[in-house]
């Protein structure tokens, strides 16, 4: 009876442990590819880095890559994948069309591929590009398990669907981030990554010029801010670019906090902030503690939770021997 009643405990352990498992790493680990390719993370982050040193942009481009890729069909590596005779994939669509950084992800898969053929997948080498390439500018660090499948599906229409777009309100920004299971705290939190980088001046003018259709501009923008981004960014200037947080947009910091408290962010969605008790509170707070080691911590555990989104492991997907191209 005791025998029983002892295997029955472990087969009840480990039932427990295997449901913990899927439901918080849904089957990623880290260091996955130990023994399968024991150089892979750390080619990765010397690869990324090489390029991210010589051009320190590079850091915005390819977080920002891994947001677009996650928040559409889970981190799969779909935002990846080229277009086709038949199919317009998720490059296409309008909000994708100024990701960059491509190449980085190329060379890299092309580094690792030397080492450890058709073993790791282009969706763990953007987690983890993502990662290193920040580090790489001083900016926080966060662990990325890893054991992602590529994803064989691509369309335009889900990017299209999926990611917020910058003139989103509050409510639609819970939204959206709410089906990925990211409460509004890493709403707050991820959108600190805007501390970083540049947007095309196209991305928020309807706010400068015609904001109601009455030529008029956006009322949650600073009135005295509005002439110096007037200056940057004509109507229909297509080619044009501002700093998101300007002065400070190649240094990963809080300073992007201090620029929304002052409604100087760029765009809706930022400003959007200012219109939820959670997300204005985590702003003021670190608007007011410049600094603060908390804003790093708190991106962290946030950017850990996004790049666990309904991944593929096991035997779902690929591993794409390209990073461009379904096997």
């Amino acid at each position: 009876m005791k025998l029983f009643s002892s295997i029955l405990f472990v087969s009840i352990l480990v039932l427990v442990i295997v449901i913990l498992d899927a439901t918080n790493g849904q089957g990623l680990k880290l260091g996955f590819y130990k023994k399968t390719c024991p150089d892979a993370e750390s080619i990765i982050r010397k690869t990324t880095a090489s390029f991210v040193s010589k051009n320190p942009t590079l850091a915005a481009a390819l977080l920002r890559m891994n947001f677009h890729d996650c928040f559409v069909k889970g981190c799969d590596g779909s935002v990846l994948l080229n277009s086709t005779s038949s199919n317009q994939a998720e490059k296409s669509a309008p909000p994708n069309l100024s990701l960059r950084g491509f190449g980085v992800i190329d060379a890299v898969k092309a580094s690792v591929e030397q080492k450890c053929p058709g073993v790791v997948s282009c969706a763990d080498i953007l987690s983890l590009a993502a990662r290193d390439a920040v580090a790489t500018i001083k900016g926080p660090y966060w662990k990325v398990t890893t054991g992602r499948r590529d994803g064989r599906e691509s369309t335009a229409v889900n990017a299209l669907t999926n990611l917020p777009p910058g003139s989103a309100d509050i409510s639609s920004l819970k939204a959206t981030f709410a089906s990925k299971d990211l409460s509004p705290k890493d709403l707050a939190v991820l959108s600190g990554a805007h501390t970083i980088g540049i947007s095309f001046c196209t991305s928020f003018t309807n706010r400068l010029y015609n904001f109601t259709g009455k030529g008029d501009s956006d009322p949650t923008l600073d009135s005295e801010y509005v002439p110096r981004l007037k200056s940057k960014c004509k109507p229909n200037d297509a080619v044009q670019t501002a700093e998101m947080d300007p002065g400070s947009f190649k240094s990963f910091d809080s300073s992007y906090y201090s620029l929304v408290i002052k409604r100087r962010g760029l765009f809706q969605s930022d400003s959007a902030l200012l219109n939820d008790a959670v997300t204005k509170a985590y702003v003021k707070r670190q608007a007011t503690k410049r600094g603060s080691p908390t804003f790093f911590k708190d991106f962290a555990k946030s950017m850990e939770k996004m790049n666990a989104i309904e991944v593929l492991t096991g035997k779902a997907g690929e591993i794409r021997k390209h990073c461009a191209f379904i096997n």
